[in-house]
This record gives structure tokens, sequence and C-alpha cells, in this order.
């Protein structure tokens, strides 16, 4: 079992950034290919960016040049900067972690752990 902690959301007008944190605990996370979603009221989860256990990324089309997802094993925690924020970047943000391998790492059924959640709200 492995604990996911989110954190680092909040309100942020257009074009600013901030970083979500997602700790582990239970178990050494350097293992775990781990994703971070979103979710906006009356929509279905997106799946945002994944990084796996060698660091390989990929990011959603919709974020890709404004979002980093990094990893620090040392600490047990995976980063998601978000730069250039827009209003439709609003919704609670979750990481998700799975320690099998997989081709579909933007499929939200692939990842068996997952945090509460971060609200990120961005205004015009």
């Amino acid at each position: 079992q492995v604990q996911l902690v989110e954190s680092g959301g909040g309100l942020v007008q257009a074009g600013g950034s901030l970083r979500l944190s997602c700790a582990a605990s239970g178990r050494t996370f350097s293992s775990y290919a781990v994703g971070w979603f979103r979710q906006a009221p009356g929509k279905e989860r997106e799946f945002v960016a994944t990084i796996n256990w060698p660091g390989r990324t990929v990011c959603a089309d919709s974020v890709k040049g404004r979002f980093t997802i990094s990893r620090d094993n040392a600490k047990n925690t995976v980063y998601l900067q978000m730069n250039s924020l827009k209003p439709e970047d609003t919704a609670v943000y979750y990481c998700a972690a799975t320690q099998k391998s997989s081709n579909f790492w933007s499929r939200a059924p692939t990842y068996d752990y997952w945090g509460q959640g971060t609200q990120v709200t961005v205004s015009s």
C-alpha cells in the first residue's frame, strides 16, 4: 500500500504559476509510475501528465509546453509545475500511482492508488 497526499493547489490569476506536490508514504516511491489527472465540475476525469520509474514523461496535448512533471525519489515526491495557467485549467487535481507496467499511462484505471485531490482555480 502507498498513501498519496497532494498539496500546492490554490487560486491564481490567468498567466500565473503553481507547483503541485504529490507526497507518498508507506512504500519507496521510486518504483512507481505516477500520473496527474484533473476533474472539472460536470466533466470527466482528464489525464494531465505521467512519469514512470526510469523518468520518462508524457503530457497531455492541452498542457504540453506549459506543465512539467518531475520526481524527487529521495523525497518520495512527484511535482507538477504549471505555468501560463488558463481558466480552463481550473479543476481538482489528483495524483495516482502504480507499480504495474502499462502502455496506457493516460488511462485512470491503470493506476491503483489515488490521492484526495487539491483544488486549482484560475481566474480570468
